[in-house]
């Protein structure tokens, strides 16, 4: 079996905020009729470059028309020299090579008859227990917002939620002494997420004025600047709480796992550039006797089946992780959007083939866009993911 063409298309689909996120999705055609589909997902955030799709297809097509799908590591070592790691969060070299790695695991695993999750080892478990994300508060008034949103995704059966906490302490202690008013230890908040706005410093003394409200808090997520490892050791040495980070090279991971700066990886294949490379930092994490959890950009549903296919196989998966995009957007590009129930994911059955998602071609054509551009979005709607206009 041959690949016979690359197709890539972009979609714009709305979140319930109003923010348009943007996503290729792959389609990796065969000479035997196959056809494997992948996503890079959230292309609409900082840096503010976006690549020309156009050119990218001339690229992708060029290295890989005529490959044999299954040689999937001998193409990922191709995508990492075309589209090197930058030790950047949002690197879009990652999301290229996340797309088309999973595109090929769904095209290997459908010629083998068989699901993503068998291919890559077998499950472990049926779901998994995910939350629910909370956005940052910029204003006092966003607190009663937000606090409408966890009623609402409660009786959805959201029982865990992220916040994304340190750009307005009032307002997440607002939110944080609404949530334990309101609903007790009925509605966990599983972590803190400061996404690298803070020292670690001032996340140490916003860890003090926060924690009081605690609601089941399992970790402290991203305390310090991208790439500050002194900074994750130092804070790490001074709470109680396990400290999370994010994985979006292999040298910040080995810098990581040298300083002993994190207790938990947060892993997610978009970030590290597919479930190649995502497996890897998974079991390094494994090796040196570290947790990892699910991350999530807010993915579609052909993105959130492929982590549910890697978060099945996980021995050291145990804390609560984070894949709930698809309930984020008005719409999805697929036939079946993948489905929560009591605030889990559910792994994908046995029986399904390749990632056991089918692309529905009226949505697709619904949502697609010419271009990754972000028109006249502002840098807080890029941050913060809204479509909120407040000064």
């Amino acid at each position: 079996m041959k690949i016979s063409n690359v197709e890539l298309i972009v979609v714009g689909v709305p979140r319930y905020t109003g923010f348009v996120n943007k996503h290729v999705i792959v389609k990796l055609f065969t000479d035997e009729g196959l056809t494997g589909i992948g996503e890079m997902s959230d292309f609409s955030h900082l840096p503010r470059y976006a690549i020309d799709v156009r050119d990218l297809k001339v690229g992708l097509k060029q290295m890989l028309v005529g490959q044999n799908p299954f040689d999937i590591m001998k193409i990922n070592k191709e995508l990492v020299e075309n589209f090197p790691e930058s030790m950047y969060y949002y690197d879009k070299g990652n999301f290229v090579r996340n797309g088309i790695d999973n595109a090929l695991h769904d095209l290997c695993a459908k010629a083998l008859d068989t699901s993503v999750a068998e291919m890559i080892g077998g499950r472990i478990r049926e779901k998994i227990k995910v939350c629910y994300p909370i956005f940052r508060h910029r204003f006092m008034d966003e607190v009663e917002e937000n606090l409408d949103v966890v009623r609402k995704r409660y009786q959805q059966g959201f029982d865990v939620f992220r916040l994304y906490a340190g750009k307005n302490l009032d307002a997440d202690e607002a939110f944080l002494a609404g949530v334990k008013k309101e609903f007790g230890s009925k509605v966990k908040i599983k972590s803190l997420d400061f996404s690298h706005l803070l020292n670690w410093k001032e996340t140490l003394q916003a860890i003090k004025r926060l924690t009081p409200y605690d609601l089941g808090l399992e970790m402290i997520e991203s305390p310090a600047p991208r790439n500050d490892f002194e900074g994750l050791y130092n804070i790490r040495m001074k709470t109680d709480y396990p400290i999370s980070e994010h994985v979006w090279s292999f040298r910040q991971q080995y810098e990581m796992l040298r300083r002993d700066s994190v207790d938990i990886f947060n892993i997610s294949p978009i970030f590290i550039g597919g479930l190649t490379s995502a497996k890897k930092a998974a079991y390094a994490a494994e090796i040196a006797n570290k947790d990892c959890i699910l991350g999530t950009t807010q993915e579609l549903s052909i993105g959130t089946a492929a982590m549910a296919h890697l978060g099945s196989s996980l021995v050291n998966l145990r804390y609560t992780s984070d894949p709930t995009g698809p309930e984020l957007y008005v719409g999805d590009v697929v036939k079946d959007k993948i489905k929560y129930t009591n605030g889990y994911l559910h792994t994908p059955n046995r029986n399904v083939k390749g990632l056991g998602i089918e692309l529905d071609e009226a949505a697709i054509q619904k949502f697609q866009v010419e271009d990754l551009g972000w028109g006249d979005a502002t840098v807080h709607q890029l941050q913060d993911r809204t479509a909120l206009t407040k000064a």
